[in-house]
């Protein structure tokens, strides 16, 4: 705590977590040239070092962290996994959307004996234009 004004404030201690974050942050900015490898060694020697948010924020400060944190593989690959996640989600609920439409259309053929026009075409089609655009975009993202 320090007395500043006649106000006291409190200034966040840091623990192991958030300076190996800040390590792994640096070793991005490294590996993309935004520091050089005598920088990053000060720089990780300082985030070991810190005691509080103050001293991993001036670590930090001059580096875009935004952009860091965006172009971390891991975080990449996660993305990656999450849209083919949804992407299988999306066709099982397109499966079963045919698979239910088909079977209303075959009980109400079997007991009418009507089967001249096939009307789940017209679900089966939107549903197959929005999975189209599901998938086009997922298969360019994750490639």
């Amino acid at each position: 705590m320090s007395e500043l004004d006649g106000m006291t404030t409190t200034v966040a201690r840091v623990g192991d977590r958030d300076r190996e974050n800040t390590a792994e942050l640096l070793s991005h900015a490294l590996a993309k040239g935004y520091i050089d490898l005598a920088e990053y060694d000060t720089r990780v020697q300082a985030a070991f070092a810190a005691q509080n948010a103050e001293e991993i924020r001036r670590v930090l400060a001059d580096l875009p962290v935004d952009h860091l944190r965006r172009s971390d593989p891991r975080r990449v690959a996660a993305r990656k996994q999450a849209a083919r996640v949804s992407l299988r989600l999306h066709a099982a609920g397109y499966l079963a959307m045919v698979t239910i439409v088909v079977a209303v259309w075959s009980a109400v053929a079997l007991t009418t004996g009507e089967t001249a026009y096939f009307w789940p075409v017209w679900p089966i089609l939107g549903g197959a234009i929005g999975l189209l655009g599901h998938v086009l975009p997922v298969r360019t993202f994750c490639r």
